[in-house]
């Protein structure tokens, strides 16, 4: 596995390190999971399970209208 070094103010790595403590993580763990959602590409993950087939209700087709009626050329 990779290793990469990059630099970032202090407040910021102050603020990556509350987050990834939050979630139980070290700062480098987090950051790896950063990286991949952030490079990822395609469907998110369950994109079709929970978006398409979700739809509850009834779909209407609301009144269209009459036909414009225009000039002959």
């Amino acid at each position: 596995m990779a290793q990469v070094c990059f630099y970032l103010p202090d407040e910021e790595q102050q603020r990556l390190l509350q987050r990834a403590t939050a979630q139980g993580l070290s700062l480098s763990k987090y950051m790896a999971q950063l990286v991949r959602r952030e490079m990822k590409t395609g469907w998110p993950e369950g994109y079709f399970q929970h978006v398409l087939g979700s739809w509850q209700g009834d779909l209407e087709r609301p009144p269209q209208g009459d036909y414009e009626v225009r000039e002959e050329l």
